[in-house]
């Protein structure tokens, strides 16, 4: 289990776009993340006609290292750290460090 999944509000603590916050849109098994409106890049793409693909320049989510984001409480608003525990049932589950509440909820 990982400690940051796919939609998972997170804030960039690192890096160019710092203080930028975003929607994990998909999580990488190299241990990085791909974030909604950060780390974006220009690419340039070329057209195919046939599948009706158009040419130009693209603007596009680049992956992000999963160290460089903090995964953002809901209860606080602010940056947070996550643990991990087994519940009643027996399941493992993610909670935050600074309220041990848990994340899925």
């Amino acid at each position: 289990m990982k400690k940051i999944v796919k939609s998972d509000q997170v804030l960039v603590i690192t890096g160019r776009d710092k203080g930028k916050t975003g929607q994990v849109v998909r999580v990488l098994p190299d241990n990085r993340l791909i974030v909604s409106g950060v780390c974006l890049v220009t690419k340039h793409t070329k057209g195919n006609p046939q599948q009706g693909k158009e040419g130009g320049l693209i603007r596009k989510e680049a992956p992000i290292q999963a160290s460089n984001v903090a995964i953002i409480n809901p209860n606080t608003g602010k940056p947070d750290r996550v643990g991990f525990r087994i519940n009643e049932q027996g399941k493992k589950e993610r909670f935050f460090k600074s309220d041990k509440s848990s994340v899925n909820s």
